[in-house]
């Protein structure tokens, strides 16, 4: 008894969406319709703006408190401080890989050709020395992202924070594999 309810149930719940489908799909097609028979008697020739590109005024996802203010800083060539602080953050991570790639290049040209021990030494300590260093400028991006995702107005906008020791993995793990790779060539060359 209960199952014949609940297929009764799902075949008027079933109709209901068959008939909202028929009246969106009827909507739609009329809407078209109205289009083409406006397209057909010319319309749309000669609007005005035609051919230029829209110009919107006014940014409908801002909220409308700020409007003014982001107005002003528009007009005088600024923009919101969390949108500069985004571009220092690109420019920072850009920056970063940046150096690590010049590394990458300074390790295979250090184990290119053998060098005395102190020679070795020296690049070892330079080495330690930038992966401190890297670990700093990561923890910095890091720390502007949280002060990012503080300032930027809407959640969805923000940006993932930066696992610093999977960043510092991946960087040796490069430049560890340079230089065996520099190593080996050298060996077998």
């Amino acid at each position: 008894m209960a199952d014949d309810k609940l297929e009764e149930e799902i075949y008027q719940k079933l109709q209901q969406a068959r008939k909202l489908a028929r009246y969106m799909s009827s909507t739609e097609d009329l809407v078209e319709q109205q289009i083409r028979k406006a397209q057909e008697k010319g319309s749309f020739n000669n609007l005005e703006g035609a051919g230029k590109p829209v110009q919107f005024d006014e940014n409908p996802y801002e909220p409308p408190e700020l409007r003014m203010v982001y107005k002003i800083l528009k007009d005088n060539d600024f923009a919101p401080y969390w949108v500069e602080l985004g571009k220092e953050i690109d420019h920072d991570w850009k920056r970063f890989w940046e150096d690590v790639e010049y590394f990458k290049k300074y390790a295979a040209m250090m184990y290119r050709d053998k060098h005395s021990r102190p020679t070795v030494e020296r690049f070892e300590k330079k080495k330690a020395h930038f992966y401190y260093e890297q670990r700093l400028v990561l923890e910095r991006i890091n720390k502007k992202i949280i002060n990012y995702n503080l300032h930027c107005p809407t959640f969805q906008q923000g940006r993932a924070n930066i696992v610093v020791d999977n960043h510092m993995y991946e960087v040796i793990t490069q430049i560890e594999k340079v230089i065996e790779e520099a190593l080996a060539r050298r060996n077998n060359g």
